[in-house]
């Protein structure tokens, strides 16, 4: 937790209200969302005992296993949801735009929209990709068949799973992950975990939290004294009384989705969400491409080299989420003007046509110094960007103390033009105010993995030639 963010609590919990941690909204809300709202069993390995499943508030839609150890009932039940999810994932799957690659030299299609499925905490991401590994290596035929758009359905809701890994990613969101990223409550982290009670930390206040503590589960797991009171003797008996019971138990659950969502809406997005949502967009539309090719299901379990890979991709993508939440929200960059690594200051000189011909061919350098009076922990040699420029980088030459805080001269480069004269705006001008951090958002290459064939056996690789040290050299006699 963070110093500004454990603040927020303790006035939350003073003011007996939730406080703002972000000034901008930092995901995509699409206008026309799916809604998942999963219900286990309790005491059975992803056993679904229900679903409320819909794109419009005001038509949701029930799913009921009436005896989940049932198997036959249990894949029927994943054909009813792949018959009111997969449509909706597919309904994305039209109209395309081209994007340039490779610098102009190529072109490439991806899809103008992507579904978005919201779950209400992060347990019913858990049951959907565990739902996603029991359902898309099922046959369609032999012994035990399922029907096909089991599957199918599994391969989709493995891909959603996947891309809710990715830091930034908008495909596969829950509601509580959501809203705690843009408010703080007076209550504990577990507290937060549910939803009717975080929502109304924000929405009205902690009084109004402590009664929704005592209301419904969000899913997917159950409350073990409803499961034992009303659960166990419903399914016990086959009782048609269980449906209305279940849709009772998980309806103030769909209703707090979609106010969830109206409040997301209420803030503006911030400035690089829709590029995070062009990143969504490509995925959705390789996705989309591998089922129209080969529609092989996902590896059990990824190998060596493609772990790595994927680990890789992970963390560039939380580092470069980090630097654009930050960019994006003065909120998350004061936490980074507190630890010393981020500044703002006003510029008091300026040498905008600063030509460097030190070099084998002169090159526009401009020179500007900024004063401040933040802490700083940055020193000469450092490499810095600002928000407003992040082309743009700053070199800090030195950092002299003042009787009021620090001068910090910075050589510029970059995003001035290719010519030996600053294009107009580029250079900031004395008296501008400038924010100017260590965090950037340049783009970072992969590093250069071997392939599977050529990894050790212990990694996937072939194994080593066997040689018997007890088998006797051939110039020995038998």
């Amino acid at each position: 937790m963070s110093t500004l963010v454990a603040l927020a609590r303790a006035q939350a919990f003073a003011a007996g209200r939730a406080q703002p941690i972000a000034t901008v909204r930092h995901l995509h809300v699409h206008d026309h969302p799916f809604v998942v709202i999963p219900l286990a069993m309790a005491g059975e390995a992803n056993a679904p005992l229900a679903a409320m499943v819909g794109a419009a508030p005001d038509d949701p839609r029930l799913l009921v296993v009436a005896q989940p150890r049932n198997r036959a009932e249990r894949f029927a039940f994943a054909d009813a949801l792949a018959g009111a999810l997969v449509p909706y994932l597919t309904s994305f799957a039209g109209d395309t735009e081209a994007v340039a690659v490779d610098r102009g030299r190529d072109v490439r299609h991806r899809f103008v929209d992507a579904p978005q499925v919201w779950v209400p905490n992060t347990g019913g991401v858990d049951f959907l990709r565990l739902f996603g590994r029991s359902t898309r290596f099922r046959r369609v035929d032999g012994e035990y068949p399922v029907p096909p758009t089991v599957p199918l359905l599994g391969q989709w809701l493995t891909f959603l799973a996947g891309a809710s890994e990715v830091p930034g990613s908008s495909l596969l969101l829950n509601a509580v992950q959501a809203l705690g990223l843009h408010w703080a409550t007076g209550q504990s982290g577990a507290e937060d975990a549910h939803l009717g009670s975080l929502l109304a930390w924000i929405e009205s206040g902690a009084a109004a939290a402590r009664e929704a503590e005592s209301g419904p589960v969000a899913g997917p797991a159950t409350d073990p004294d409803f499961d034992n009171r009303v659960l166990a003797p419903l399914i016990s008996d086959g009782d048609p009384a269980l449906t209305p019971v279940l849709r009772e138990l998980l309806l103030p659950t769909w209703q707090r989705m979609w106010r969830t969502l109206a409040l997301l809406r209420t803030l503006p997005a911030g400035e690089r969400v829709a590029g995070r949502w062009d990143s969504d967009r490509d995925s959705y539309s390789s996705f989309v491409e591998h089922l129209a090719e080969s529609g092989l299901p996902q590896p059990r379990r990824d190998g060596a080299v493609a772990a790595a890979a994927r680990l890789q991709r992970l963390e560039n993508a939380a580092t470069r989420y980090a630097v654009q939440r930050a960019f994006d929200d003065p909120l998350v960059m004061a936490e980074y003007r507190l630890a010393g690594v981020a500044f703002g200051g006003v510029v008091t000189l300026a040498n905008p046509d600063r030509v460097d011909d030190t070099g084998k061919r002169p090159v526009l350098r401009p020179r500007i110094m900024v004063a401040t009076t933040e802490t700083l922990r940055i020193e000469a040699g450092a490499t810095l960007t600002s928000p407003a420029r992040p082309a743009q980088k700053a070199k800090v030459i030195s950092v002299t103390r003042t009787e009021t805080g620090w001068d910090v001269l910075l050589e510029l480069s970059g995003g001035m033009g290719r010519k030996l004269m600053a294009e107009p705006g580029t250079v900031p001008a004395v008296g501008e105010k400038l924010l100017l951090t260590t965090l950037s958002e340049a783009y970072r290459p992969g590093a250069a993995f071997p392939e599977p064939a050529e990894t050790p056996w212990t990694h996937g690789g072939p194994p080593e030639p066997y040689s018997d040290p007890a088998q006797p050299d051939d110039d020995q006699p038998d």
